[in-house]
């Protein structure tokens, strides 16, 4: 009897499962694998027209792209944006959930939708707009910066401040969702604790280590994970800003990818470049996970 119910329940299992599971095949596993072939190949603007023209070239689209000194720079402008910019984006979006977790904040639903609000603006006109700020004549921030003493910056034009300027806007263009996870994080910990470890005297500071942070260690690993594979695919800021320079100091992988694949029509070798960041992301949520997972 058992048995059978058991096959019952498995069977509605996969009945609810299998629109799902065709979904992912179809719009997930599907271009995977076309873009494992066709990095084998080397499909060009020709071969549009006339797909019987693309040749089999095995690992030649892998050979050239690590042997070549642009896909390297295209790597090293990809960790710095991710290896900077996503511990300052979580630490950021942190920082904001907290101080609209305080007790005695007024407002508090009008702050959160404030912070909330670059989230759902479009990336391409907040870039347009922030270039302006960035302008080394014109521009705001320059302008603060005079009023300190400072001297002009130019910011989207020198490959020393290129790629810092571009993460300041990407943290502030996505910290708010972050931020609301958090929020939600933080509203699960029991108030009870915090009040216990008050009466024993403990200090704001001891409370946020024993309390707050031990009980966001599952939301860190989502928002530490999630930032990380979004931070990797790198693409409208510098498309949109500065077009891959200075010198090639902000051309990402996927930034690499689309002119490889869009600009020269050498589609095989963008899908090499597309398998290489499957990998690499891959990787790096690995180890993400490892190691989070041995600090819980």
């Amino acid at each position: 009897m058992n048995g059978t119910l058991h096959r019952r329940q498995e069977r509605a299992a996969w009945i609810f499962l299998g629109p799902a599971l065709c979904l992912i095949a179809v719009f997930f596993l599907l271009p995977i694998l076309a873009g494992l072939l066709l990095s084998v190949t080397d499909f060009d603007i020709y071969a549009i027209g006339a797909p019987q023209t693309a040749r089999f070239v095995g690992l030649r689209n892998y050979q050239e792209l690590l042997g070549g000194e642009e896909f390297w720079q295209a790597l090293r402008n990809t960790l710095y944006f991710v290896l900077v910019g996503g511990p300052l984006a979580v630490a950021v979006s942190l920082g904001a959930a907290l101080m609209l977790s305080a007790p005695r904040l007024r407002l508090r639903g009008l702050f959160r939708t404030i912070y909330f609000a670059p989230v759902v603006t479009t990336l391409v006109a907040v870039a347009i707009v922030w270039r302006y700020l960035y302008h080394p004549h014109y521009g705001l921030l320059n302008y603060w910066l005079g009023l300190v003493g400072l001297g002009p910056i130019d910011w989207l034009g020198d490959p020393r401040w290129a790629m810092p300027a571009i993460i300041l806007l990407a943290v502030w263009k996505g910290f708010g969702y972050n931020m609301l996870i958090f929020v939600a994080g933080l509203q699960s910990i029991p108030e009870e604790r915090y009040e216990a470890a008050a009466v024993d005297g403990a200090s704001a500071w001891q409370r946020f280590h024993a309390i707050t942070l031990p009980g966001l260690a599952p939301v860190f690993l989502f928002v530490a994970v999630t930032t990380m594979i979004g931070y990797f695919q790198l693409f409208a800021e510098p498309y949109v800003m500065t077009q891959g320079g200075p010198l090639g100091a902000t051309r990402s992988l996927v930034l690499f990818m689309y002119e490889e694949g869009f600009r020269w029509w050498r589609l095989g070798t963008a899908a090499a470049i597309a398998v290489l960041l499957l990998l690499i992301t891959l990787a790096a949520t690995l180890i993400q996970l490892r190691l989070q997972g041995g600090r819980r």
